[in-house]
């Protein structure tokens, strides 16, 4: 059974035994690597695959974030959407890191950088979030995540964050709403399965002839 462990280290102590699976993404049936020691390593978690159906698309070009990759089935779904955007693909798990990268080769995407948070460059802004986060790693950490990359929206850029309603989903948009401000608007995009979709807003103060 899967403990905790398996995709809050660094580097799982689980050995990494790989294998493949066969998921359909973003309407294509595509072969990727996986292992234990990960995120959901044996399907297509039911979280994101609610998130990758209910979010729009997102923009054809510029720096695209997938918070918590795991295998990369949400950086793989961006960069297939988005083949010219830059796709960060960002998780603490460097096992999960190598697979995103190595099925990112698989499938020709050029475009997904997977790297470790320290890694990623310290003044970079984001046009999209898409995440299902790490809920498990407890609210304190969780907040700390969240406040951590959410500012760094672009003007106009949108966050998208899947979570269980009967772990706090409904909670997280009242303190997101709470904490991030006036710069910010949030609100429950989607619902199904259990899930709630949550959009982070950063709406553009410019006039829309300026944009």
């Amino acid at each position: 059974m899967s403990t905790p462990e398996h995709y809050f280290s660094a580097e799982p102590q689980q050995p990494e035994q790989r294998r493949e699976l066969r998921v359909r993404l973003v309407g294509r049936e595509v072969e990727v690597v996986t292992s234990g020691g990960i995120f959901c390593p044996d399907r297509l978690d039911l979280g994101t695959s609610v998130l990758l159906r209910e979010v729009p698309d997102p923009p054809p070009g510029g720096n695209l974030l997938d918070l918590g990759s795991g295998w990369g089935p949400i950086a793989l779904s961006l960069a297939m959407l988005s083949p010219a955007a830059t796709v960060w693909a960002v998780d603490i798990n460097r096992r999960a890191l190598r697979l995103t990268a190595d099925n990112a080769a698989r499938l020709g995407l050029p475009g997904v950088r997977a790297l470790t948070p320290p890694e990623v460059p310290a003044d970079l802004a984001f046009d999209v979030i898409w995440s299902n986060p790490p809920i498990r790693i407890g609210k304190a950490a969780l907040h700390e995540l969240l406040l951590t990359w959410l500012p760094r929206l672009t003007p106009g850029g949108n966050a998208y964050l899947v979570v269980q309603r009967n772990l706090g989903a409904d909670s997280l948009q009242t303190w997101l709403t709470g904490t991030l401000g006036t710069d910010f608007v949030v609100s429950r995009h989607a619902s199904a399965k259990g899930f709630r979709v949550l959009r982070v807003e950063r709406p553009d103060p410019r006039p829309n002839d300026a944009a």
